[in-house]
C-alpha cells in the first residue's frame, strides 16, 4: 500500500504544474487591463499605473510572469491581490467558510442518499420507490439558483426557520440553509447510484448464500449489502466535495456567504491572476488528497480490493 500511496502522491506533481500553467494562461489571455480596472471610471496617473504594472510584472511575457509566480509558491508566497493583501490571508479567511459549507452539504447528501436509496431498492417498484425517483428527477432538473431562492423565501422569510443570508454569521449553525440547498441538489444523483448499487448487490450469489445460511435480514442488509454498495456513492460524494470547494459560487452569492466562490468570482472579474491561480492550486492539491483517501477507503469497504 505504501508504494501505491507514493505513486498517487507523485501524480500530484504533473497535475500541479499542468493546472497552474493552464489557469495562469487563461487569466493572462483575458481581455482588459486589470490595473486600469482598479480605478473604475477615474483616470489614473500614468506613473502610478506603470509602477503597479512593474510591481506585478504585468509588462513581462507570460512565461516570465508564470516563473515569478511559481518560484514564489515554492518559497511559501502565494502572491498579493491587486489591493495589496497577501493571497494567503484571503485564502485563510474564505477557505474555512467554504470548507464548513462543503462538509455540511456532503453530509446531508450522503445521509439522504444512503437512507432513501436503500429503502427505494428494498421497495423496488412500489409507491415509495416511484415517489423518490420522481423527486430525484425534479431535484436534478431544477437549477440550483431556483432551489436556493425557493428555500430562502419559504424556509427563511415565510417560516423563519433560518436566516435568509449568512454574512458574518458563517459558523456551523449559520450555514444550514445553503448547506441544505446544496445537499438537496446533489443528493439525487447519489440516491439513484445507491439504489442501483443495492439492487445489484441484492442479486449477487453471496447474498443468497448468506440468507441460505440462516442470517437474518437485519444482519445481511447493513453488514453485507450496504457495505458493498457504498463505493459508487462515496466516489460521487468525493467528486462533489471538490466541486463544492470551487463551484458553490451561485449559492454563496444568493446567501451572501463570504467564501471561496465569491472571492474567486470577484478575482476573475478583476483579472487577478495570482489570486485565481493560487486558489485553484490549493484546491487541486486538496482534491487529489481527498480522492487518495477515498481510494484507500475502498479496501475497507470491499475486501476484494487490494493495492498492488
Amino acid at each position: 500500500m505504501f508504494s501505491y500511496i507514493l505513486r498517487r502522491l507523485l501524480q500530484v506533481i504533473p497535475v500541479f504544474f499542468g493546472a497552474t500553467l493552464l489557469i495562469y494562461f487563461l487569466v493572462f489571455a483575458m481581455p482588459g487591463d486589470p490595473i486600469l480596472g482598479l480605478f473604475g471610471d477615474r483616470t489614473p496617473n500614468p506613473a502610478i499605473v506603470e509602477q503597479l504594472r512593474e510591481q506585478y510584472h504585468l509588462n513581462d511575457p507570460f512565461i516570465v510572469q508564470y516563473w515569478y509566480y511559481i518560484t514564489g509558491v515554492f518559497q511559501g508566497d502565494l502572491g498579493n491581490t491587486f489591493s495589496g493583501r497577501p493571497v494567503s490571508e484571503v485564502l485563510a479567511e474564505t477557505l474555512p467558510v467554504t470548507g464548513r459549507l462543503a462538509v455540511m452539504a456532503i453530509a446531508i447528501e450522503f445521509v439522504l442518499a444512503i437512507l432513501i436509496g436503500t429503502i427505494s431498492a428494498l421497495r423496488k417498484g412500489k409507491v415509495f420507490d416511484h415517489t423518490m425517483l420522481g423527486i430525484a428527477l425534479v431535484a436534478i432538473a431544477i437549477p440550483i439558483f431556483v432551489v436556493a431562492f425557493l428555500a430562502q423565501y419559504f424556509l427563511a422569510i415565510k417560516l423563519g426557520w433560518f436566516k435568509p443570508t449568512v454574512g458574518s454569521d458563517n459558523d456551523w449553525g449559520g450555514l444550514w440553509l445553503p448547506a441544505i440547498v446544496l445537499g438537496f441538489s446533489l443528493y439525487a444523483v447519489s440516491m439513484r447510484l445507491m439504489r442501483s448499487s443495492v439492487i445489484d448487490t441484492l442479486n449477487q450469489d453471496w447474498v443468497r448464500t448468506a440468507y441460505s445460511k440462516g442470517l437474518s435480514r437485519g444482519r445481511v442488509i447493513p453488514v453485507h449489502v450496504l457495505r458493498n454498495s457504498l463505493i459508487p456513492v462515496i466516489t460521487n460524494s468525493a467528486t462533489n466535495f471538490g466541486v463544492l470547494l470551487v463551484g458553490a459560487t451561485v449559492t454563496e452569492g444568493i446567501f451572501n456567504v463570504p467564501g471561496v466562490g465569491n472571492t474567486l468570482y470577484n478575482a476573475a472579474i478583476r483579472n487577478e491572476g495570482p489570486t485565481v491561480v493560487s486558489f485553484v492550486t490549493v484546491f487541486v492539491i486538496l482534491y487529489v488528497l481527498v480522492n487518495l483517501v477515498i481510494d484507500l477507503l475502498y479496501g475497507l469497504l470491499d475486501p476484494r480490493i487490494r493495492y498492488a
